[in-house]
């Protein structure tokens, strides 16, 4: 195995025990104003052709529910052993210090779904992962302490890749922020 992450004891003082997708609340701002646009401007041009009533206005609403519910993210967060994703439904959690999978599906638009030795299962937008560092590395030890139980058995790569990628992220952050790229 050779991705590469910093000690435990430096990652607990530089990372939070919790970690929550921190461009959430923006992304699902932005769904709500979709949603909002979309149902404002199906009422005017209901509005406009005369034909607006009170039922009418009601399928919009809903309408406007359903745009909603397709545009708003799933909210993740991770802690140390954990990885949680809220859907509007339900939640779904792992156990990050006992996966037994980790698969990449798609390529445009990559999902990553991860597989405890509970039988759990949880699918995660892999920009996630890239945006917040904080969460890649709850995820990183975690699937550390798993290779090293033993559990890990399907994924070493997708995990490698993810770690070549995020760490080359920051690292040319770091180069930008002090001036060196």
């Amino acid at each position: 195995m050779g991705w590469r992450t910093p000690p435990a004891a430096a990652t607990r003082a530089r990372w939070p025990d919790t970690a929550v997708d921190r461009h959430w609340r923006a992304e699902a701002r932005r769904a709500l104003h979709y949603s909002l646009a979309f149902v404002g401007l199906l009422m005017l041009l209901d509005w406009g052709a005369g034909g607006l009533t009170l039922p009418r206005t009601g399928l919009w609403a809903v309408l406007g529910v359903v745009v909603l519910s397709v545009f708003l993210p799933s909210r993740v967060t991770a802690g140390e052993g954990w990885l949680a994703v809220r859907g509007l439904v339900h939640e779904r959690r792992v156990r990050t210090d006992a996966l037994v999978a980790v698969r990449q599906h798609g390529s445009i638009a990559a999902h990553l779904v991860l597989r405890d030795a509970y039988g759990q299962w949880l699918q995660l937008d892999r920009h996630v992962l890239d945006a917040n560092p904080p969460i890649w590395h709850l995820l990183d030890a975690g699937a550390r302490c798993s290779l090293q139980r033993g559990t890990l058995r399907h994924g070493t790569q997708v995990l490698q890749e993810l770690a070549d990628r995020i760490d080359g992220q920051e690292t040319r952050a770091v180069l930008q922020a002090s001036g060196l790229l």
